[in-house]
């Protein structure tokens, strides 16, 4: 068992040192033993030019519902969670006292009514009389000071109806906005006080604002392209199939946030299918502009070295070549290649560590990208 060990230990230096010596000083740098590598073709595309955040989902308006009149909660004509329209009936306050109510203040009315057509009648009589010398001045004031009076009271009593006729009205409590209702949070049979006891909450989620904060050195570039015409937002969500939301920036606030350096941004949302929902986080991208025809290859293929990044691109030999290379903006998985590669060419991505300038490669089987473009065979 010794001897075995010591067997595979010296056919593994001897085919160390056979690596070592055949380096890129010996036989004009060509390898006998070829390295496996997976392969990339470097593409070229339009991509989008985008700040990315984390946003936060935002109602379009949320409604607190309280009523206006204190009275006992007679029904909820509505399920938590139900989607209401504008107007619809949500709850009833127990309605029998603000009917009787209206019903003295319209008594009152008619009594008063009668009660001022009578003095104004004794009014004009003793306007006459007065004429006539068959009663006094005093008379006369007497009978226009409660002919006026009762009218004035009409007016009051008038005005004491519609008040009786509106709390009667509220005692039916509608939905302001179109949205979906939350939870319930008085039980029938509760007593409400006006003004004071919370009902429920009405969210408007069609549409929604998505809210996020970019670093305040982009600002000057987002008022900019803003100022040229909407900016298009992406919303990610999570564990989604990856196809974004589209929305338009609506809306950036007058001040930088002095203790993050950033600056608050919300974009607006149609949400017709609710697929967003208020409280919830989002990832947010905003496309600034577009880079027509980038070069782009998979992130893993970018190596960085003493002289700065670089990539090991496959000759036409099938040898590896170092080349210099200036990243730009990432894309998803992708990253945009502003200097030193062309689209076509095959870059490396994986089997980097075990190559140098002028080493021979031998493609790996299989699809070893993770979702980038398709590997090259080289042949």
């Amino acid at each position: 068992m010794h001897n075995r060990s010591v067997t595979t230990l010296l056919a593994a230096l001897t085919w160390l040192v056979s690596a070592c010596s055949s380096g890129p000083g010996e036989g004009g740098g060509d390898h006998k033993q070829a390295v496996p590598v997976t392969v990339a073709t470097a593409v070229q595309k339009d991509i989008p030019v985008q700040l990315r955040a984390i946003g936060n989902v935002e109602a379009y308006s949320t409604v607190s519902v309280k009523s206006q009149v204190q009275g006992q909660l007679a029904h909820v004509h509505f399920v938590e969670g139900q989607r209401v329209d504008k107007g619809a009936l949500l709850f009833t306050i127990y309605p029998r006292p603000f009917e009787a109510a209206l019903r003295q203040a319209e008594a009152n009315v008619a009594r008063d009514v009668a009660e001022a057509r009578n003095a104004e009648v004794d009014a004009r009589r003793r306007t006459q009389l007065l004429a006539q010398g068959f009663v006094s001045r005093d008379e006369y004031d007497q009978s226009q000071t409660k002919a006026a009076s009762l009218a004035a009271a009409v007016k009051a009593d008038e005005a004491a109806v519609e008040n009786a006729r509106l709390e009667l009205q509220y005692c039916y409590i509608h939905s302001p906005i179109d949205g979906r209702v939350g939870q319930l949070l008085v039980h029938e049979g509760n007593v409400v006080e006006a003004n004071d006891t919370l009902l429920a909450v009405i969210n408007q989620v069609r549409p929604v604002y998505v809210s996020f904060s970019v670093p305040e050195q982009d600002l000057p570039e987002v008022r900019q392209r803003s100022a040229a015409g909407k900016l298009p937002v992406q919303a990610f969500l999570p564990r989604h199939d990856g196809t974004p939301i589209v929305g338009d920036l609506s809306f950036i606030n007058n001040t930088v946030d002095m203790t993050t350096g950033t600056v608050l941004l919300k974009a607006l949302f149609q949400n017709d299918d609710e697929s967003l929902w208020p409280g919830q986080f989002v990832d947010v991208a905003v496309t600034l502009a577009v880079h027509r025809d980038a070069v782009l290859v998979p992130a893993e293929a970018i190596q960085v070295g003493q002289q700065g990044q670089y990539v090991f691109v496959v000759a036409a030999d099938d040898s590896a070549v170092v080349r210099p290379v200036v990243p730009g903006n990432r894309s998803g998985s992708e990253i945009v290649v502003t200097e030193g590669l062309t689209a076509g060419e095959r870059v490396v991505t994986e089997g980097q560590i075990r190559l140098a300038p002028g080493m021979r490669v031998q493609v790996k089987d299989g699809d070893g990208n993770d979702g980038h473009p398709t590997p090259v065979p080289v042949t």
